[in-house]
């Protein structure tokens, strides 16, 4: 048994995409960040950067093994499954390097634009454009990768499941991929797979995307610094 500990974000998807398509058990446990959760003392202890995904490897009762940090997480689960991640070393860091690229700019810069887009008090028109044209930029240097290939590295991998959740809100970012072709043949592809639908509908009931910020939930969302989570 795995306890993944999630909320319904991207990041949470990739996870849960991840254990869905290797026919893992599991059990989502909910970090409501609107709400704190993540600033619990035992969430800590599981995820010192107080940020969801993390992960509970129960399988061996002798040696769990704790994880934070998605692409880690992704990471893990392949090498320990061996699914989704090629054998050969030159496949397997061509995965490792799309995975790197996700984390260190895809999901930044669309976590960013959405903030600007969509929780933003005051409107900042250099910051909109500013994190929409680097999303766009990073789009399409995917479309050029995918030219001529299914998935990100020819055959699916984690590669593909860390990237696409950044996908699925695109419109809630104001943006298109009606001049990227080859991103939107594979966001098409992508919601195809059986697992992978099933992994985004992994606590949906949970997020209600209607519901105003409180003053509450947006210092805890929005207004962190070194000393107030160091106050929790």
């Amino acid at each position: 048994m795995i306890d993944l500990y999630y909320w319904p974000t991207p990041n949470g998807w990739k996870i849960t995409i991840m254990l869905e398509e290797c026919g893992l058990e599991y059990e989502a446990i909910p970090v409501d960040i609107r709400n704190g959760d993540q600033f619990k003392p035992e969430f800590l202890a599981i995820s010192p950067n107080n940020r969801m995904p993390a992960i509970v490897d129960k399988r061996d009762p002798d040696n769990e093994i704790t994880i934070f940090e998605s692409g880690a997480i992704l990471s893990y689960l392949a090498e320990t499954t061996g699914k989704f991640m090629p054998q050969d070393l030159k496949s397997r860091y061509d995965v490792q390097q799309w995975v790197f690229w996700q984390v260190g700019g895809l999901g930044p810069m669309a976590g960013q634009l959405s903030h600007f887009v969509n929780y933003a008090e005051e409107e900042n028109p250099y910051a909109k454009g500013r994190y929409a044209n680097e999303y766009d930029r990073l789009l399409g240097v995917l479309d050029r990768q995918l030219e001529g290939r299914d998935f990100i590295c020819g055959d699916y991998s984690i590669a593909d499941m860390a990237s696409w959740p950044w996908l699925i809100p695109y419109k809630r970012f104001g943006q298109s991929l009606e001049h990227l072709p080859n991103v939107q043949a594979w966001h098409d592809r992508m919601k195809t797979r059986p697992a992978v639908r099933k992994g985004v509908d992994v606590g949906k009931e949970w997020r209600d995307y209607g519901r105003p910020h409180t003053e509450e939930s947006r210092k805890l969302l929005f207004g962190q610094t070194s000393q107030s989570t160091a106050s929790k």
